[in-house]
């Protein structure tokens, strides 16, 4: 058998990076220049590995003969990620914020934190109401509806109530 001329394709390393003018891969992302629908440009999608949902797309600039795309290239492809990083950082910090919230309470035996933490179930959502002293040992939790509404009033009316349930 000759070394010069293997009887099949060479093995493709999977974790290699693709770098081709309108695909590029690494870094755990995808960047893919497409077709922009709305006009006769050019769009570029990010995806995050595993995700079947672009994280970004923007417009993607044309090359020098103004049908065709630019070609994708190192520092392009490292903005990009950059960018598609920082979309799903913030999408992250706003559902976090929305579905943990927190209030402080002074009461007779020092600060209580009080915490609501939603878990967006898609069949039974519920929230859990929980009351942490200054040690941040938690001190109370019950169950509420996803949809309570938590401020220094509600915090205060649970604990004065001796942390039942509100209703």
């Amino acid at each position: 058998m000759n070394d010069q001329t293997p009887d099949h394709a060479p093995e493709q390393d999977s974790d290699a990076p693709v770098q081709e003018p309108r695909l590029w891969q690494g870094n755990g992302w995808t960047a893919r220049v497409i077709k922009n629908e709305d006009d006769d440009g050019w769009a570029v999608a990010m995806y995050k590995d595993g995700e079947s949902e672009p994280a970004l797309v923007g417009p993607w600039t044309m090359g020098r003969d103004k049908k065709n795309p630019k070609p994708l290239d190192t520092p392009a492809f490292h903005t990009l990620v950059k960018t598609a990083s920082e979309v799903i950082r913030r999408h992250e910090q706003q559902l976090h914020a929305r579905l943990h919230k927190s209030t402080v309470v002074s009461t007779a035996e020092g600060e209580l934190k009080v915490t609501l933490d939603i878990v967006p179930d898609e069949d039974n959502p519920y929230a859990l109401l929980s009351a942490f002293d200054e040690m941040g040992e938690r001190v109370a939790q019950v169950r509420v509806a996803p949809d309570f509404k938590l401020s220094p009033g509600s915090a205060t009316t649970w604990i004065d109530n001796d942390f039942r349930a509100p209703r």
